[in-house]
């Protein structure tokens, strides 16, 4: 009896020492409050500032008194006048009534994930459900939300407008996390809360807002003092268990340098900016060419990778901390990439994991910084032609990538040629995959990413990654298999060739799944200035081949097939292909297909499709026979252009093409783009 009755004490005493959180999350405002309430955070957070640190004396002295509740004080007090913070700081913002529908969409909890509203829910311990998935069940869409875009949407609202109402969420919205995501796993993890791509966002998005509301009233001094107790939890979990490579090591580090530069009293600032610094530096290297493309050759990751570059050169900046000259010159290859790849409509490359992102407007930002002077002519908004071909057609010859243009006005032909490595992530089976523009529209089109998990990802992933949702061949129904993911050399001289009238590039790839033999497929693509493309297909195999030429379509043409010809239909500009062997073609136009296969879709942004047409050309072919297209961009309703093969040898196909004012005479080889005979009459 006297063991129970010791027991029951000690019990008792142990619950009695523990904070007993009696108050709900939402009435914890003041200093007071947390300190009663949660004082293991407050005990956390002081362990990791820097005590020392000038400025911080009075500070010091009041946690020596065992003053608690004044050692909070003065340390808001201080965040308050020091001058850490200052390209965030806020002040004068006069008060209004003034609202913003997409904020104010935010207040009610509805969030709009990559293209996907949701609204999240309140769990039964009173927070918001921060692992919900929304509405589709898609684990992405938990991970996004928990970067906090949404805040720093709303808080961009108040500072617009000055009403109050959006400071007021953004204080009980950031205690509700803060509170709900502890404790600190202090481990690498893939949860919707610890993740490291959701850690570094919050890291650049809380520092904003933290030194933009750090004398708002409307900011409870709790959320504050929640803030600084959980961003070196952030700024641990970014130094620790960061991504190896790619732009998520990018993202990751770039994170940590800002809570590194902007909160130097933490305790280990100094070695975490070393530490970005380090490997930042060596990053930059490790993932982009020499040509300055991005290893994992998407354009899409291409400009996060350099808005996070810029975001922590700007980091390093603010810190007095100098970066090594190659940093910035590889930023501005990079920068030179977007540029050179732009469409004539302002629009970058779609290709691998990408959206069809609109590259013009950050072209723009970045020329401020670096007066690039053929830049401001690499966008929609100019008609100069400019006679040095060089300036208009760009080869990258380590990423692979052959871009093709006559001139730089909104009407110009476009063209993405594929013929590199596959790509360090992010991938698609897309090797030889061609991409046309002219006349200001999107004719030839990649299919697109769809989405990476969720109902969207379960239907379309597999074909956006397959070569069935690009421009290139399927051998006897099979197409590529995962390519090289990265080379170590560039492409030779051979392989490309930039010249007044014409450009030619050619490449090859021999990897199909599940194909019974071997094959390898040979494509040249000879773009003649000002008018067409001529395309060269070779299977070089063991045996015949069932031969599937796919082109896709961008979803806002009506195509229509006329002696083998198909065609967009369109009162202004139009493009052609046009098959130039005696062959014998099975064509068909496929849209919005899901059964047998997925086929004629397209997606432009992340849980975004539509339906588009694919035009299939099915042959078969034997002896390394060629196929021939000519893909011609013409006004008006007829396409005039006529071509037919004069010869065919073992290296190259010769052409007799006539449009409507000019003969031309060309020999395509397929391998050596010295061998390239190039006559007009």
């Amino acid at each position: 009896m006297k063991f129970i009755t010791i027991a029951f004490f000690l019990i008792c005493s142990f619950l009695h020492r523990q904070p007993a959180h009696a108050q709900h999350w939402k009435e914890i405002k003041s200093v007071e409050d947390l300190n009663t309430n949660y004082p293991e955070l407050i005990n956390h957070l002081f362990s990791r500032i820097d005590l020392t640190y000038n400025g911080l004396d009075a500070v010091d002295s009041a946690l020596r008194q065992n003053d608690t509740i004044e050692a909070c004080k003065l340390l808001i007090q201080y965040y308050q006048k020091n001058p850490n913070g200052s390209k965030y700081r806020k002040s004068n913002i006069p008060p209004t009534d003034i609202s913003v529908a997409k904020a104010d969409t935010i207040l009610k909890n509805v969030f709009t994930i990559q293209n996907v509203k949701g609204k999240v829910p309140w769990g039964e311990d009173g927070h918001r459900d921060w692992h919900y998935k929304g509405p589709n069940n898609d684990r992405e869409w938990a991970w996004l939300s928990n970067r906090h875009f949404q805040i720093d949407t709303v808080y961009h609202a108040y500072l617009k407008t000055g009403n109050s109402k959006y400071v007021s969420y953004i204080d009980e919205f950031l205690r509700d996390f803060i509170i709900k995501s502890q404790p600190y796993p202090e481990k690498w993890g893939t949860d919707a809360i610890w993740r490291g791509l959701e850690v570094s966002y919050r890291n650049k998005y809380w520092t904003s807002i933290f030194y933009g509301t750090i004398n708002n009233d409307l900011i409870s001094d709790a959320t504050k003092l929640l803030l600084l107790s959980s961003l070196p939890d952030h700024a641990h979990y970014s130094r620790h268990f960061h991504a190896k490579k790619n732009n998520w090591l990018t993202m990751e580090l770039s994170g940590l340098a800002v809570i590194a530069a902007h909160f130097p009293e933490f305790k280990g600032a100094d070695e975490w900016l070393d530490y970005a610094i380090d490997k930042m530096g060596k990053s930059i290297t490790e993932q982009v060419y020499p040509d300055g493309v991005q290893k994992e050759l998407s354009s899409h990751y291409h400009y996060v990778t350099i808005d996070n570059f810029e975001q922590f050169k700007s980091t390093c900046e603010i810190a007095g901390k100098a970066l090594p000259e190659y940093y910035h010159e590889t930023l501005q290859k990079m920068y030179n990439y977007l540029a050179q790849s732009i469409r004539p409509n302002g629009y970058g490359v779609l290709n691998n994991d990408s959206d069809l992102d609109y590259n013009f407007e950050r072209l723009e930002k970045a020329n401020e910084k670096y007066d690039i002077p053929n830049w401001k002519h690499l966008h929609k908004h100019t008609d100069k032609y400019i006679s040095n071909p060089d300036e208009v057609s760009f080869i990258f010859p380590w990423a692979g990538q052959f871009i093709s243009r006559n001139h730089y006005g909104i009407d110009a032909h476009w063209s993405f040629f594929d013929i590199g490595p596959w790509g360090t992530g992010h991938q698609h089976k897309d090797k030889l995959h061609l991409s046309v523009a002219a006349f200001g529209k999107d004719f030839l089109v990649d299919s697109g990413r769809f989405a990476y998990t969720g109902a969207v990802a379960k239907k379309f992933r597999k074909y956006a990654q397959s070569s069935a949702g690009h421009n290139t061949l399927l051998i006897d129904g099979q197409g590529q298999a995962p390519g090289p993911k990265e080379t170590e050399k560039p492409l030779s001289a051979l392989h490309y060739k930039i010249t007044d009238v014409y450009d030619y590039a050619w490449g090859s790839f021999d990897q199909f799944d599940d194909l019974e033999g071997t094959a390898e497929h040979q494509r040249t693509m000879l773009y003649v200035r000002d008018e067409f493309w001529i395309i060269t297909d070779r299977v070089v195999s063991d045996q015949p081949r069932s031969i599937e030429t796919l082109w896709h379509w961008h979803p806002e043409h009506q195509i229509q097939v006329k002696d083998q010809i198909a065609s967009t239909n369109n009162s202004g500009g139009n493009l052609a292909i046009i098959p130039v062997n005696n062959q014998d073609f099975e064509i068909s136009n496929i849209s919005g297909a899901e059964t047998p296969n997925i086929q004629g879709w397209y997606s432009s942004e992340y849980n975004k499709f539509r339906p588009n047409t694919t035009t299939i050309y099915k042959t078969t072919v034997r002896d390394a026979q060629p196929l021939v297209w000519i893909l011609h961009p013409f006004k008006g309703e007829k396409n005039e252009l006529k071509a037919k093969i004069k010869k065919i040898d073992k290296n190259g196909v010769y052409l007799k093409i006539k449009t409507n004012n000019d003969h031309f005479d060309i020999y395509v080889p397929y391998t050596d783009t010295n061998n390239v005979d190039f006559k007009k009459k």
